[in-house]
């Protein structure tokens, strides 16, 4: 009976363990490195969580249309080893990012690096593999 209910422990805590990794996914099952984009805009939100940090910016176009995009970067501690802090970036900033498109061309992007207002450019921890020349 003991046995039983500690594999059942063990169990449960293996699948509750898994669930983060579930929502994962490759850079090439969403992204594709063969659509380069570079855009700039004003924050307007920021998501500082696993399995990937989230920012969306609204981009005005050159008649004045304003469009949002949403920009993947790695984990929070991928961002941290590469200089970023939760403070790096805030609402309201001008920011240039460099990355890759969807590939279902929604407005959606994967940040490869980020050009803070202040000028200090900051690599995404971007799962992204360059693109063949």
């Amino acid at each position: 009976m003991k046995t039983k209910l500690a594999f059942g422990i063990a169990a449960l805590g293996m699948v509750l363990a898994s669930v983060p990794a579930i929502a994962h996914h490759s850079f090439a099952a969403e992204f594709d490195s063969n659509k380069p984009i570079k855009l700039t805009g004003s924050v307007t939100k920021i998501e500082w969580m696993n399995p990937h940090a989230y920012f969306y910016i609204d981009v005005k176009d050159a008649s004045g249309k304003v469009t949002n995009w949403g920009l993947e970067m790695g984990s929070p501690n991928g961002l941290m080893r590469q200089g970023w802090t939760r403070n790096s970036m805030k609402i309201g900033d001008e920011v240039t990012v460099e990355g890759s498109a969807a590939k279902d061309g929604s407005n959606i992007g994967n940040a490869r690096s980020v050009t803070l207002s202040g000028g200090q450019r900051l690599f995404a921890a971007s799962s992204q593999q360059q693109a063949n020349p």
